[in-house]
């Protein structure tokens, strides 16, 4: 048998080169490879933490954070709404206080509402001078309330502020009613 003598160190450097070569374009995939891991559990792992994060965490939505001391609403109602009207119905005891605002396409209204318990989902409706009705905004009353002083719950204590408009002209308004969705009038600001 023939046994074949050292290769020619041109040969050699060009075996060592393509051997180099293999071993870079594997370290090279490896290191994608380990970089596309790395990425897949960031997003598997830190999706959830961030959608948990963004939304709250798995409170449900009935026990929402406490509003905010100052939001859009209340900061309207207290520094834009120059006029105000206010009314407390003598059976349900709710008191409702609505800034206004004539604007060219209708009248901008901010509803402060107090001593109103949940759960129930209400709106607020614009009554003309003659009959026609407009529901303003409507939103949802957590089971502990709103500006509700006798609730254990810390966000009770603070009023609702919903802002809405209604296409009716401030002069063509008779009255506001708070509503429940099921028709019951939680109490009734004349205009």
């Amino acid at each position: 048998p023939h046994v074949p003598g050292p290769p020619a160190p041109r040969m050699l450097a060009e075996l060592l080169d393509e051997v180099t070569a293999r071993r870079a374009r594997r370290a090279r995939r490896t290191r994608r490879g380990r970089y596309l891991v790395a990425a897949a559990a960031v997003l598997v792992i830190g999706g959830p933490v961030l959608a948990v994060t963004a939304t709250g965490g798995d409170r449900p939505a009935a026990e929402a954070a406490p509003p905010y001391p100052t939001g859009p609403a209340e900061d309207a109602f207290l520094h834009r709404m120059a006029e105000k009207v206010r009314a407390t119905d003598p059976t349900t005891a709710v008191s409702a206080t609505i800034g206004m605002e004539p604007e060219p396409w209708g009248t901008d209204t901010v509803l402060e509402l107090t001593n109103v318990t949940g759960p129930r989902k209400c709106r607020l409706v614009a009554v003309s001078k003659t009959g026609e009705e407009e529901v303003v905004t409507s939103w949802s009353v957590p089971r502990w309330g709103y500006g509700v002083k006798t609730s254990a719950h810390p966000a009770a204590a603070y009023p609702l502020y919903v802002h809405g408009g209604a296409a009716m002209a401030r002069s063509d308004i008779d009255h506001f009613e708070v509503r429940t969705f099921d028709g019951k009038r939680l109490v009734s600001v004349d205009a």
